[in-house]
């Protein structure tokens, strides 16, 4: 295999040709997920959805709690007898009260309470979903970068070789040992290789851009795979176990389970808005009377008043006006609904699990099968060169088995990288995806060659 062959397969890195570029750092997959959790606006609202549902199961939890009210009030009364004495008085009236109001039972509150804490556990399953997305969505920019740039190491080294026949074919014209159909037909290949090496800088750049948007880092320089990456999966592997983990473990089913328990306890609620309730209240008023000028006395001669009570109190709800009857119903088929989603999120992780693992098989066997066809590919492009040379081959044979073999290389490079994102897939249908993994593969990642 030559130089280039092993530039691609072991860097995957976009070379600079017949140009100076100056090199920034170089980031790794695992600098980019860091950058990305501080800065993906997803992982940020997940968060923030999570602390709210959190807060939510407080605010339940505060109506079975005590609740202690204070009031205080300053007035003044000027009060005239227009008939019979005709005596007047006026005075100040201060009032102080402590309240305190304790529910004894309050089935709608505990249900409340119960569906609180499902919601902030079907948030907190939800939150850990998003970061698994997010480390999936980094490695697959993070990819799709690397990519492209063995597409555009492909796609230049294409033209420079296209060019060099181009170069040839004029050469052997202008000394009468081709024709000229040849030279059109070197010259038509040279320009769709450059037409093709611009796309493929566009698509280059749109990838950086990718990922910036999720990591906050445009990085134009990225470690990349090194070709000691294990391409291989355990044959004692089998598709059912991890369908089993899949439905234990994926975070999509564990947060529709907590849904369905969430609106379940939530219809209890709405129902029980029928049941009584009992709470126990107590209370302690002070009243004084200031700057009194008598004319006629308060009542009793007192001149303010100490109380202090407790009651027990009991209520029914008789009726509603159906409204408890239409929240409860409400509820009950939200439930229903939830139950329907639990079915759907087990199936999709179920399907996925199964696609996952049947694409980590099929990606070993097709990066084994590109390996092999690289090699036929150098072989075939060596003898077509030779043949030309002889006369026994023309030069659309040889321009032909130049694009072929550089596409070889570009598509094993390409599918290395989707064996790693489908080795990532699988282990997020199966709910074990985590930090570790990319870890694990950070340590294969390697300084690009230039």
């Amino acid at each position: 295999m030559n130089t280039f062959a092993k530039l691609v397969l072991s860097t995957g890195i976009a070379c600079s040709i017949g140009t100076n570029i100056a090199y920034a750092d170089t980031y790794d997959l695992a600098q980019m997920y860091q950058s990305a959790i501080s800065y993906d606006a997803d992982i940020a609202a997940a968060e923030s959805a999570y602390k709210a549902e959190q807060e939510q199961e407080n605010s339940a939890l505060a109506s079975l709690l005590p609740q202690l009210d204070a009031t205080a009030s300053k007035g003044f009364t000027d009060r005239e007898v227009k008939e019979g004495s005709g005596t007047s008085d006026s005075y100040e009236t201060t009032a102080y009260g402590v309240t305190l109001t304790q529910p004894l039972l309050s089935m709608p509150s505990w249900y409340t309470l119960s569906a609180a804490e499902f919601g902030s556990a079907r948030a907190e399953a939800e939150y850990l979903a998003a970061q698994q997305d997010l480390i999936l969505k980094v490695a697959e920019a993070y990819f799709d970068v690397l990519r492209s740039e063995v597409d555009l190491t492909a796609s230049r080294a294409l033209e420079i070789a296209v060019k060099r026949q181009y170069e040839q074919a004029k050469e052997q014209f202008d000394v009468g040992l081709i024709a000229i159909t040849d030279v059109h037909e070197a010259k038509a290949s040279y320009d769709s290789s450059q037409t093709t090496r611009i796309r493929v800088e566009g698509a280059l750049t749109i990838a950086r851009e990718t990922l910036s948007r999720i990591t906050g880092q445009y990085a134009t320089n990225l470690k990349s795979l090194s070709e000691e990456y294990p391409i291989s999966i355990d044959p004692t592997e089998k598709i059912d176990s991890w369908v089993a983990s899949s439905l234990e473990n994926n975070l999509s089913v564990i947060a529709a389970q907590f849904g369905v328990k969430a609106f379940e306890a939530d219809y209890k609620s709405k129902r029980s808005g029928h049941y009584p309730t009992l709470t126990l209240t107590a209370g302690l008023n002070d009243t004084s009377l200031d700057n009194y000028k008598q004319g006629l006395p308060p009542a009793n001669g007192a001149l303010g008043t100490e109380e202090s009570n407790i009651a027990l109190n009991f209520n029914l709800p008789l009726y509603s006006g159906g409204a408890t009857q239409a929240a409860s119903k409400r509820s009950r088929f939200l439930a229903e609904q939830a139950r329907h989603q639990l079915t759907s999120a087990q199936r999709s992780a179920e399907i996925q699990t199964r696609s996952e693992f049947i694409n980590l098989r099929t990606n070993v066997q097709t990066v084994e099968s590109l390996q092999q066809n690289i090699v036929s590919r150098e072989s075939a492009l060596e003898a077509t060169r030779e043949g030309y040379n002889v006369g026994t081959r023309n030069i659309v044979e040889v321009l032909d088995a130049e694009r072929n073999y550089f596409t070889a290389l570009r598509d094993h490079a390409s599918a290395r990288f989707d064996f790693v994102i489908s080795g990532l897939k699988l282990k997020q249908a199966a709910g074990t995806l985590t930090e570790e993994d990319v870890l694990a593969i950070n340590n294969y990642l390697i300084e690009a060659s230039n």
